[in-house]
């Protein structure tokens, strides 16, 4: 069958598992990082794709701030069981415990910026030399600049300006000693291509993605949900809301969406008439006009 015959999600979907063999190929040590959203959890279906009946030659790595979404881990913990497939977990607090960061404090406090060094941490603890991850061009300016074979320094550091070209589909795996590479299989892909390969394929989600009422608090002009790890006080305005999530972090980053999109056709017809992009409700994002690229320069994935 040839390019011209096939659509543009198998297209897609063939460059991805090309691009993962080539890890496979390539890379001694590689892993794939997983937050529980759909990005990450396509990446999973891809790999069931480029590998089966094989296992994976690479483990899940999920990075746990410790604030996350109940439902997120429920669904890891789903996933690895129904697919067998080996789960490493770093966590956030006993980075915290060791003192290699520090918590936040104030009523905004956020753990997301932590995850770097518990990452990194990760990486030399198991000697990771490629770590595949769901980021994609469209997301945001600075993932825009990202090759999909992304190359990191031994101190886990991004530099934009050292980004090799990748011609013909021709991915360089070669790094120095104490380095690694990011890859990034869904790099040309939409969020409304994810969405219609989500459909088209019949993968679950984690029930946040779609439509349901949770207690939210405003925050910076932003409902973001109710838990326990936010400082509420009397000036905060707390709401039963009908919502849902366009992207999946820490809890006390990612704002919802006023959403009645309680199915994938729904949630695809939404996302196709909004003029903004799911990062938009990421609150973290909107620290500085660099704060992606400054947390990418410090390690984040």
């Amino acid at each position: 069958m040839s390019a011209y015959s096939l659509d543009y999600l198998d297209q897609l979907e063939a460059e991805s598992i090309h691009i993962m063999r080539e890890v496979a190929g390539q890379f001694e040590k590689p892993a794939l990082l997983f937050s529980g959203g759909k990005d990450s959890i396509t990446l999973v279906h891809l790999a069931l794709k480029a590998f089966r009946p094989a296992k994976f030659p690479f483990p899940l790595v999920h990075i746990d701030t410790g604030h996350n979404f109940v439902e997120t881990i429920e669904f890891r913990d789903q996933l690895i069981q129904k697919t067998g497939e080996k789960l490493i977990v770093g966590y956030v607090q006993d980075s915290i415990n060791e003192g290699r960061v520090t918590e936040q404090k104030g009523k905004n406090a956020s753990r997301n910026a932590l995850q770097s060094v518990t990452l990194l941490d990760t990486i030399e603890q198991y000697q990771f030399d490629a770590c595949i991850g769901g980021a994609r061009r469209d997301e945001e300016k600075a993932r825009a600049k990202e090759r999909i074979f992304s190359i990191r320094n031994e101190f886990g550091e991004w530099e934009p300006k050292n980004q090799r070209p990748e011609l013909w589909n021709i991915y360089n795996g070669k790094i120095n000693k104490g380095g690694n590479v990011r890859v990034f299989p869904i790099s040309n892909w939409t969020e409304l291509d994810v969405w219609n390969y989500i459909r088209r394929e019949k993968i679950d989600l984690p029930s946040i993605y779609f439509s349901h009422e949770r207690d939210c608090v405003l925050r910076q002009g932003q409902w973001l949900a109710f838990s326990d790890f936010m400082g509420i006080d009397h000036e905060d305005t707390v709401a039963r809301r009908t919502v849902r999530f366009r992207t999946i972090g820490d809890m006390t980053c990612t704002a919802s969406v006023d959403s009645d999109a309680k199915n994938l056709d729904e949630v695809i017809d939404e996302i196709t008439a909004s003029r903004s992009s799911e990062r938009g409700a990421r609150v973290d994002d909107k620290v500085s006009e660099s704060a992606m690229e400054d947390r990418k320069k410090n390690g984040y994935f």
